[in-house]
């Protein structure tokens, strides 16, 4: 394949319709994609693309120049306590973001080409921020995709008529328990009726909406899984589908404090993720079935053997040394305005792996005070960084852990430079942002 060109193949999509893309090869052997699917990629004139072989075909990785995705913090307090929050192992202060902070952040958005979309959340509650609504609103403004995050407690009737004029795309809500009690035991501070009473006013709200001006909020449910919260998750499956929502992610916890090392469920995924030659490990290719009491255990067994799993042609096992942030070209500001690769490294912080405490460093790029989103993204070290990690050339430390360097993110046992990323749960898709 010589390069990559773009022209025209298929008819404008219809409002709605999901349709097939097509790409062709031209009489010179190089594959042409429609201009759409191109964009969407950032597959601009001299971009690099990392190719990988997957089963039946090609998968086209988004070049590290694309930004599509950028995390905003409004504040890092919240109104809530939550078992599982990072501020229960940090020593960072709690601040606000200002006006002029977010005005230099729209400043830098409106001088991109492409506007990517951009998601409100971080530490802290969105909503506990007075001006994160009027935000939302000035963002969507600029013709962005905009989502948000919240712990559903604050949107009272006002800020979801609000949030909802405004156009937010979608509201991810933090749902971690299906009844008072086991909520509760999460979320310290809040109560899930109140929660299911604001989320379905939305709901309502959502359907009085005029759509024809105002796109209809979509809404996404979070589910951070446990040992204590785990077999709740059917119930908060179907409290979703009641609200109407449209998306359900589940993260695993990130144990940040001595005490949730007990809650974890990757104990033994954390071991299988040791390198061995693809050569080495047979392959077994699953078909779509029931799955009840009498396929159960039979699936639960291959699902376990040791086998590298297709299920319906996809991959059950996923990738590893994947950083999802790099992938989906995004960057995370803090409410300070200070600029980092991930919403992991934004806020110095304390976790466990393998039993023993490791403190992750913050990384700071820049501020967009000083420099603008645009300079930033570009800035040579932030690039060679994001290359380093789209190839992930990082020791194993997620199943490894063992010598004294993994302890913390400054350096690794192979030379690397801070920060090092061989022990993040999130490239290993252990741990996941909505």
């Amino acid at each position: 394949m010589q390069a990559v060109e773009t022209i025209p193949l298929t008819p404008a999509p219809v409002a709605g319709m999901k349709t097939t893309e097509w790409a062709t090869v031209d009489d010179q052997g190089r594959l042409v994609l429609p201009p759409e699917a191109a964009a969407r990629l950032g597959l601009t004139p001299g971009a690099q693309v990392r190719i990988d072989d997957v089963t039946n075909g090609l998968r086209l990785h988004r070049p590290v120049t694309h930004l599509a995705k950028v995390y905003i913090e409004p504040t890092d307090g919240c109104n809530l306590d939550c078992v599982t929050c990072f501020r229960n192992a940090w020593d960072e202060p709690l601040g606000r973001m200002t006006d002029a902070t977010f005005e230099a952040i729209l400043d830098g958005l409106r001088a991109l080409d492409t506007i990517p979309t951009v998601y409100f959340g971080g530490i802290g509650e969105p909503l506990f921020h007075r001006r994160t609504v009027e935000w939302v609103a000035q963002t969507k403004a600029l013709g962005a995709r905009v989502e948000m995050i919240t712990n559903g407690t604050l949107l009272n009737e006002k800020r979801g008529r609000q949030l909802i004029d405004a156009g937010l795309d979608v509201l991810w809500v933090s749902i971690d328990g299906s009844t008072p009690d086991s909520y509760a035991d999460v979320r310290l501070g809040a109560e899930l009726p109140t929660v299911i009473e604001n989320l379905t006013r939305f709901r309502k709200m959502r359907a009085t909406s005029p759509w024809k001006l105002v796109p209809k909020t979509e809404l996404g449910i979070a589910f951070v899984a446990m040992k204590r919260n785990i077999d709740d998750l059917p119930e908060v499956l179907k409290l979703a589908r009641r609200l109407g929502a449209s998306h359900f992610s589940v993260s695993n916890v990130l144990p940040v404090t001595e005490d949730l090392q007990a809650e974890t469920l990757y104990n033994k995924t954390l071991k299988s993720l040791a390198y061995i030659p693809s050569s080495f490990v047979p392959d077994l290719s699953l078909p779509k079935m029931d799955f009840n009491e009498l396929t159960r255990d039979a699936l639960f067994q291959a699902f376990n053997s040791g086998y590298n799993v297709s299920y319906a042609g996809a991959n059950w096992g996923g990738t590893n040394d994947v950083c999802n942030f790099v992938e989906s070209g995004s960057m995370s500001i803090a409410w300070s305005g200070d600029v980092s690769p991930c919403w992991p490294l934004m806020h110095s912080h304390q976790s466990y792996l393998h039993g023993k405490p490791r403190l992750s460093h913050r990384h700071v790029v820049g501020n967009v005070r000083e420099r603008s989103l645009g300079d930033l993204w570009r800035d040579p070290e932030y690039v060679a960084y994001r290359e380093r990690v789209q190839s992930f050339a990082f020791p194993p430390c997620t199943f490894c852990g063992g010598c004294e360097v993994s302890v913390a993110n400054q350096e690794d046992c192979i030379g690397n430079e801070y920060p090092v990323c061989g022990a993040c749960l999130w490239a290993q898709g252990v741990v996941q942002c909505p």
